[in-house]
């Protein structure tokens, strides 16, 4: 089929008016010459159409018996459910175009109509399960409640409109127009845009990288830098944290994953750390006892003892040090077990007649001949 087009590339008036009296000429030869075919092609076609649409109500059936987006079975059938009653009437002519020889401007028309159909149509199932994915995320329970997901419109637009510019250009192009230049046009006014707005896109992108990767949740218990808090909400543009202390901090969502951030809800256990000072003057077998009697009393306050062994000679003492373990990530929890370990151990000390000697410091005093001086007079010795 030759088509007389114009500068632009869009065919002249008068061409087609021409085209279109060929196509009803030849369609009408065709319907004289083909009539049986064209009958028996046209019942298959309705027997595909409604088998096609029996297949787009059970998509409908499984998105609704899954609850949405429940499952990966659920977010298929959405998609399926989102098929367009044109797409399947295209879909049904196509499959029995061959059988009925149709002239070759009726084969080429279907062809067009299919495509246009199929492009738009491929655009659609890729967006539901593109939307499936996400909002299968965010209506997890681990993000009940996160302002993260009141943000899919936002999501949904831009995708839907990068999906669909992507159809319409393909469409162009199956028409012959000349889309070098469209394409060109749409990257620069793409860079355009996103350097305009890379903060908004960087804080997007930072958000889904928090979305699907999961370095924290709403209500986890993070630390960051010297800031420490809980996790109120996850945004678009920020996530807000309530801190231990009680003020609310707000954060841009890429500024936040820039840091090192420890995510104190997933700790499996919390480890204190406590050095205590025995006197020089204790006995070696009662030293020698101690990391013994330090793991009964740890474990009778709730602990698993990880270390208890000497740390060095101190100034006034000799050093020992008590690591243990307090299972979950509970911190006021780990703090008071570490009081009754403390408490366990002076009563324990004082049973023993073990001390913990304050810090001392003795200073001597002697003449330019070396020989020691006594710190009183004379007079106070007698």
């Amino acid at each position: 089929m030759i088509i007389n087009r114009t500068a632009t590339g869009f065919p002249q008036s008068d061409d087609l008016e021409i085209q279109a009296e060929a196509f009803a000429n030849d369609s009408w030869a065709w319907a004289q010459s083909h009539w049986l075919q064209i009958l028996i092609a046209t019942g298959i076609a309705i027997a595909v159409f409604f088998l096609l649409q029996a297949i787009k109500g059970w998509g409908a059936r499984v998105c609704k018996k899954g609850e949405g987006v429940a499952n990966w079975y659920a977010v298929i059938g959405r998609a399926v459910a989102r098929t367009g009653n044109f797409f399947i009437l295209m879909v049904s002519i196509r499959l029995v175009t061959g059988y009925a020889n149709p002239p070759r401007m009726v084969e080429s028309t279907v062809e067009f109509l299919f495509t246009i159909s199929a492009a738009f149509q491929c655009a659609i199932w890729l967006r539901e399960l593109i939307f499936g994915a996400i909002e299968r995320k965010t209506t997890a329970d681990n993000y009940h409640g996160s302002g993260l997901a009141s943000a899919l419109g936002i999501i949904r637009i831009l995708i839907t409109v990068v999906l669909f510019a992507i159809a319409t250009v393909m469409v162009l192009g199956n028409l012959g127009v000349n889309v070098t230049g469209l394409v060109a046009g749409l990257g620069v006014g793409g860079i355009a845009i996103g350097l305009a707005a890379q903060g908004i896109f960087a804080n997007l992108f930072a958000a889904l990288t928090i979305l699907f990767d999961r370095p924290f949740r709403v209500g986890d218990k993070i630390r960051f830098d010297r800031n420490s808090g809980t996790v109120v909400s996850i945004g678009l543009m920020s996530t807000r944290i309530r801190s231990f202390i009680g003020e609310e901090l707000v954060f841009s969502n890429k500024q936040l994953l820039d840091k090192l951030i420890e995510n104190l809800s997933l700790r499996h256990h919390t480890r204190t750390k406590l050095p205590i000072g025995v006197a020089y003057e204790t006995p070696v077998e009662k030293l020698e006892a101690l990391p013994a009697m330090f793991r009964e009393i740890v474990e009778q306050a709730g602990g698993t003892l990880s270390r208890a062994s000497t740390e060095g000679f101190g100034a006034s003492s000799i050093d020992f040090v008590i690591e243990f373990d307090v299972a979950g990530d509970d911190v006021p929890h780990a703090q008071l077990v570490r009081d009754r370990i403390m408490f366990a151990i002076l009563r324990r000390f004082a049973a023993e007649g073990i001390s913990i000697p304050y810090p001392t410091q003795t200073s001597y005093t002697a003449d330019p001949s070396g020989k020691f001086i006594l710190p009183y007079p004379a007079e106070a010795r007698a």
